[in-house]
Formats: C-alpha cells, sequence, structure tokens
C-alpha cells in the first residue's frame, strides 16, 4: 500500500512521537536516550545520588542543628540550682575554706593567697549547665565587697561526661553584686576555676570569692 498521499505526499501512517522524558533525564549527561529496558538503573543511580548527597548534608549540619536547639531550649527554659556533692581548694586561707563559695550566705568566701589557685566542684550526676553566678570579693555588700583582694579573671575549665574538656574566661566586674555568665554545655561532671588577674593584692590581703552557684536547665 502507499505511504504517502499523491496530491501532497503527507504521510499516511505517521510514526507516533516519542513520549517526553521525565525531569531527571533531562539534565545532562541524562539526556541522550537509553535503550530499553535501562530506566530502572538510571533512576535507582539518581536516587542513590540524592540520598548520598542528603546524608552528607546531614552530618554537616548535624552540630550545628543541635547547637541551636539546645540554645533554643536553654532560653525557653526556667534556670534551676544544681549543687556540687564536693568542693575542692588547691589553697586557701584558714578559716575561709572554698566550701563557702557553695553555702548560699554571701558574706563568708573562700580565701586564696594568690593568683594561680583553683577551686574544683565535683557534681553528682551530668547535668547540663546554662549558666552561672559568681559573687565576688568578700560580701554582696557593697562596705564590703573590697575589704580584701579580688580576682577579675576566672579560668574555668567545664569536664563533661566522656572526658571532654571545655574552657572559657570569665572576666568580672570589679564591683558588689553577683555577674552571671551563660555557658550552654552538656552532660558536665566537673568545674575547676583559677584565679587570675587580682586586685589590690597586698601585703596582708588574700583574694576573697564570696559565692559560685551553678545552674541546669529546668
Amino acid at each position: 500500500g502507499r505511504r504517502f498521499c499523491r496530491r501532497c505526499a503527507t504521510a499516511l501512517n505517521p510514526a507516533p512521537k516519542a513520549a517526553p522524558l521525565p525531569w531527571w533525564r533531562t539534565v545532562w549527561p541524562l539526556r541522550r536516550r537509553v535503550r530499553a529496558g535501562s530506566g530502572r538503573a538510571v533512576r535507582l543511580l539518581v536516587i542513590l545520588a540524592l540520598l548520598a548527597a542528603l546524608c552528607v548534608g546531614g552530618v554537616w549540619l548535624l552540630p550545628a542543628g543541635r547547637a541551636l536547639v539546645e540554645d533554643t531550649r536553654d532560653k525557653l527554659s526556667k534556670p534551676k540550682p544544681v549543687t556540687p556533692v564536693s568542693v575542692e581548694a588547691s589553697d586557701e586561707i584558714p578559716r575561709h575554706p572554698a566550701t563557702n563559695t557553695t553555702d548560699g550566705l554571701s558574706n563568708r568566701y573562700w580565701g586564696a593567697p594568690a593568683a594561680g589557685a583553683s577551686v574544683t566542684y565535683t557534681f553528682r550526676k551530668p547535668f547540663r549547665l546554662i549558666d552561672l553566678s559568681i559573687i565576688n570579693g568578700v560580701s554582696k555588700s557593697p562596705d564590703q565587697y573590697d575589704r580584701q583582694a579580688r580576682a577579675l579573671q576566672l579560668d574555668m575549665e567545664v569536664t563533661t561526661q566522656d572526658g571532654e574538656r571545655h574552657h572559657k574566661e570569665l572576666t568580672l566586674a570589679d564591683k558588689a553584686g553577683p555577674q552571671t555568665f551563660p555557658t550552654g554545655i552538656s552532660d558536665v561532671t566537673s568545674i575547676r576555676l583559677v584565679l587570675r588577674s587580682p586586685v589590690d593584692l597586698t601585703d596582708g590581703r588574700h583574694l576573697a570569692l564570696a559565692e559560685v552557684e551553678f545552674f541546669q536547665r529546668g
């Protein structure tokens, strides 16, 4: 039979048009047509590539995302005080032990003879340390605050349950009253504070640190 019209030469039985390619086949190098039966393999390769990209991106974003979530929870929760089970100082003045810093009384203090003295607080179980409050000097009362020398910087070393150590420098204003420092460290087991940058440390005087309070997520 004839394949073309005698008058206009139009094909009498035109071949059906090829179906449009799916979107993933329009991206180079997948634009070229593949033989029948290979579409399933190509789809599998594309899916595996996408999954690999998602996994890599997830691993890269996980630490930052986790930190953001924890920080948000810290801000939304009410701080709850946590008390250490032991307090140990590297040095202390008689009648002014380091345990005075956690007795809840701001008119008693830990006395240390010089800069470099440290105090270590150990806790019963790991917790999320959201901030700590420090009362420097002899007392929170302004008329008694500067009766002894003060350390205007504390080197803080926080040890977590897995043995990792976090370091942070705390700069204190030379004034009476509590000063709060945000931290945001999880699984804390112990905290060590080292006295630095002393002021008014003259003969017959010693460093005084009145109170240290630790707060966990409520």
